[in-house]
């Protein structure tokens, strides 16, 4: 782990204890990465990364969306490079971590940050041990009460940039609820608890340690406050509980942990000095772990055969005219629209044949047997990415009955050139289907890159993930077959070459512009969105 900034402080133990004294900012509220897919978007007032007053979010009733992007977390090979930061807060029972936790994601001012609290990693608990927890006789604050193996791989997985399902607990009736919390994305994970270093896998998982040091007074004025007003329990269970559990546990299983940590923190939320110093070093590790995958994809695979994994719908006069028309910069958008959508339902209908099917063998009404096919696998997904994708869904649901939709926003950074992450809507359990990624043109291929990341950290099947495009640039091919070599790729046309702006040549323009009309002159409508009739 590299060095702290420099700061003045007392040394303890082998870590260093901060008490300077510093005032304190308010409590955001704090939501963890991306919640329950549901809810239908509203529109909302744009934030920004900059913008200190308000997270970058966009807020709906039951949902948080990034607004500003997550970089790539990965390298041209399509591989793991970037793990996420992981802080890890110890300290006793009503200390302050979480308090803490909040003021270093609020001080930190970025997105993808995931809050991980070890007490959704309960036990289940038998019916003789719910008996004991009904009489505040059932000891909490014991390495036993919580399920290590369990926490171990949720945070490994975590930090590997996979989805992941945290449990909900429910402190009320003591057991964990029915629906699981999805988390994805973490560039950096604050994770707490009492027992934080109590666990020799877990510890390898912290990058940093910090102790949360409040005095045992004010931690039993707080869990009584607590326990009495948010957990419905009666004042003497819980003296009784902490002077039988909570105190001892603490002298024999927490207090000792502070030797492992690598800043002790005094007075927890209040320690503002502490929390500054902290976020520093945080940002310094984020600057390091930065990532530059456009430009590799560049300079690499390059003057190859065209992959195996790779098919282009046969130029036929049909199609070859088709590209005529909506390649020519004079094609009215309603045409653009008319003869794009044409050419994606036979791209749909061309990615459908690489679909696995089996013999099927059914009776005609004549009474005679017919040999045909069926598909043959679990389900069949789309994966749009925003906005330009979105225009193939109609073609796909026309092909695919009761296909279910996904969708991820993929922009690229006016400042780095590079792809980032903004927001992703996936169904549940894709790990068993088919997807159908669709993008209408790829020229370096990073975004549809990201993409395939993204489904890959969600459990899908590289040999099961088909990329489809109306046109795609050599470059992207090659880029996208060299990182994901089980990847189908089909498309309706290759182009030869990318410009230094990566627009592919001689292309298509900016297909999404065309096809909604956003860069249209001011008296065009949205009725010009309309399909001809012919």
């Amino acid at each position: 782990m590299n060095t702290l900034p420099a700061y003045s402080g007392a040394r303890i133990s082998g870590c260093w204890a901060l008490r300077a004294d510093g005032s304190g900012g308010g409590e955001g509220s704090l939501d963890r990465l991306l919640p329950s897919i549901s809810t239908s978007l509203s529109p909302r007032k744009r934030t920004t990364s900059q913008c200190k007053s308000e997270p970058p979010l966009l807020r709906t009733s039951k949902r948080t969306i990034y607004t500003a992007g997550r970089p790539p977390w990965y390298n041209e090979h399509g591989t793991q490079s970037k793990e996420a930061f992981v802080i890890g807060l110890c300290g006793g029972s009503a200390s302050g971590k979480t308090t803490v936790a909040r003021k270093i994601i609020e001080a930190l001012d970025v997105p993808w940050v995931v809050l991980l609290s070890m007490d959704s990693f309960y036990k289940v608990l038998t019916a003789e041990q719910q008996l004991l927890a009904a009489n505040n006789d059932y000891n909490f604050d014991h390495p036993d009460a919580f399920d290590f193996s369990l926490l171990v791989h949720t945070l490994r997985k975590l930090k590997q940039g996979k989805s992941v399902k945290i449990p909900v607990y429910d402190f009320n009736t003591h057991g964990r609820q029915k629906e699981w919390k999805t988390v994805y994305g973490a560039s950096v994970i604050i994770f707490e608890g009492i027992m934080s270093f109590a666990d020799k896998e877990l510890l390898k998982l912290l990058d940093m340690k910090i102790f949360v040091d409040t005095d045992s007074d004010i931690r039993l004025v707080r869990r009584l406050r607590r326990d009495i007003t948010e957990r419905g329990r009666d004042i003497e269970g819980v003296i009784k509980q902490y002077n039988k559990f909570v105190k001892p546990a603490f002298e024999q299983y927490i207090e000792p942990t502070m030797r492992l940590a690598d800043i002790v923190v005094p007075r927890g939320g209040g320690n503002m000095v502490a929390i500054d110093l902290i976020v520093q070093h945080v940002h310094s590790q984020l600057e390091e772990r930065e990532l530059s995958v456009r430009a590799a994809l560049a300079s690499a695979h390059q003057a190859q055969p065209l992959p195996q994994t790779l098919s282009v719908l046969e130029s036929t006069p049909q199609v070859r005219g088709m590209h005529t028309i909506i390649r020519n910069k004079e094609t009215s958008r309603d045409e653009f629209i008319f003869y794009s959508k044409r050419l994606m339902r036979l791209l749909i209908e061309r990615a459908r044949s690489f679909l696995p099917s089996q013999v099927h063998i059914v009776q005609t009404p004549q009474g005679e047997d017919y040999e045909g096919r069926t598909f043959h696998g679990k389900r069949i997904t789309g994966v749009s990415i925003l906005r330009a994708g979105e225009t193939m869904e109609p073609a796909l649901r026309a092909v695919c009955k009761d296909v279910r939709i996904g969708k991820i926003l993929i922009q690229t950074n006016q400042d780095t050139g590079e792809p980032e992450l903004h927001y992703l809507r996936l169904p549940k359990d894709i790990s068993e289907d088919h997807v159908i990624l669709m993008d209408c043109t790829v020229s370096t291929g990073a975004a549809a890159m990201m993409a395939i990341r993204v489904l890959l950290d969600h459990d899908a099947q590289e040999d099961k993930i088909l990329l489809v495009s109306l046109l795609m640039a050599e470059m992207g091919v090659h880029s996208v077959a060299y990182a994901f070599p089980q990847v189908k790729i089909i498309t309706t046309a290759v182009d030869k070459k990318v410009n230094d702006l990566f627009h592919i040549i001689p292309g298509i323009g900016n297909f999404g512009d065309r096809y909604f009309g956003t860069d249209a002159p001011p008296d065009w409508s949205d009725d010009d969105m309309d399909e001809p009739s012919c």
